[in-house]
């Protein structure tokens, strides 16, 4: 699994979905605007609706609801982050990327654009609020 990098403010439910399922961001973004997903839409990072629908289109399974963070060990080997987690004006918002095991080693793929590296280990500098389980795809 590689990272997808996001082309806008917002399309990084986009970008982790196209993570998840090997596609590209535009075809993933064109796979959204057919569902009246969009990706300038401020909702793909305060609602888990958006990407859990997404992801179905690609037949892919995940947990039915958003399991706390613990630790980085008791992850499944692939899973939806929210990251940055924060409030506005009573609304949740987050930075969504994905975490996975790869050849024994984990890995954040992270869509930020303005990164170096968008395949991190820097996990001390993460601290995840929650995440949701993504079945073996």
């Amino acid at each position: 699994m590689n990272p997808v990098i996001q082309e806008e403010e917002s399309g990084c439910g986009i970008a982790s979905v196209a993570a998840i399922v090997k596609k590209t961001y535009s075809e993933v973004k064109e796979k959204a605007a057919s569902l009246g997903i969009y990706a300038d839409d401020k909702k793909l990072f305060s609602d888990t609706h958006y990407v859990r629908r997404l992801l179905k289109e690609y037949n892919v399974s995940v947990s039915d609801s958003e399991i706390p963070f613990v630790s980085w060990e008791e992850l499944p080997d692939t899973a939806l982050l929210s990251i940055k987690y924060h409030v506005e004006d009573d609304k949740p918002f987050w930075h969504w990327v994905v975490f996975t095991r790869q050849n024994g080693h984990e890995v954040i793929l992270d869509s930020a654009a303005y990164l170096e590296k968008n395949k991190r280990i820097d996990f001390n500098q993460m601290s995840p609020k929650w995440f949701i389980r993504v079945n073996a795809t």
